[in-house]
């Protein structure tokens, strides 16, 4: 089994590596590639917590801040880890999603010690402010990186595509789904995926690729990475 990892490039390597030692093969094609945004360093006067929703936000305040002693939630365990690794002392994961995370903080917090700061990208889903902001909490956020999506397959993915040399495509969030989708079609292989399980992280990434005729289409059991992988170890396609 060979499968089409889409992540950031930073992301998709570990992947890769968790992948072979299931005994799944890879080839990466990110589709997107993060940058970040110039600007000063997130103010953190009066802040009581960092809120992170992706490994790239707190990579991208390590790059723009030396602090790592405020308390940070997670919304998975791969951000949490990420941020554990850059040093951050205080790290706790939702292990879900933002309105898990959310209820995380709620349950952890006490909105009258201070503010919360979202690191985040230029786009978001979810409504992660307007659920902290119903529980009490104030919340700002600071946009430290964007994503760019990529603007073709490359020569690799496509002529992978046309042989059949691969069985399925990792899709971790709606943006990265929605430009596969875009790609996809406009590189004119899209038929291939008649031969593709497109294995999703959520239900709302598997809404983004909807509209191409898949040969199947495996949702995680849960918005995270293990729970991902789970799934394509649990299914019989894999063996």
């Amino acid at each position: 089994m060979r499968l089409l990892i889409t992540r950031p490039e930073q992301d998709a390597e570990p992947l890769a590596k968790a992948l072979a030692a299931r005994g799944v093969g890879s080839l990466i094609e990110s589709l997107l590639t993060v940058a970040d945004v110039a600007g000063p360093a997130p103010d953190l006067a009066g802040v009581q917590a960092l809120l992170i929703t992706s490994a790239n936000g707190v990579r991208a305040f390590a790059r723009k801040s030396d602090a790592r002693d405020l308390p940070l939630f997670a919304v998975g365990d791969a951000s949490a880890a990420a941020a554990r690794q850059l040093g951050f002392t205080s790290v706790k994961s939702a292990a879900g999603d933002v309105a898990a995370l959310a209820r995380l903080v709620a349950a952890e917090l006490d909105p009258r010690q201070g503010a919360l700061l979202h690191v985040a990208g230029g786009k978001i889903a979810g409504d992660l402010a307007g659920d902290v902001k119903r529980a009490g909490f104030a919340c700002r956020r600071h946009v430290l990186y964007e994503a760019r999506p990529a603007e073709a397959l490359s020569a690799a993915t496509r002529a992978a595509l046309d042989a059949g040399a691969v069985d399925g495509v990792l899709l971790f969030s709606p943006r990265t789904a929605s430009t596969f989708a875009r790609l996809i079609t406009e590189a004119g292989v899209a038929g291939a995926c008649r031969r593709l399980d497109a294995y999703c992280l959520s239900q709302a990434v598997a809404d983004m690729v909807s509209a191409l005729a898949w040969r199947r289409v495996v949702v995680a059991s849960a918005p995270n990475q293990e729970s991902l992988l789970d799934a394509i170890a649990g299914d019989p396609a894999a063996t």
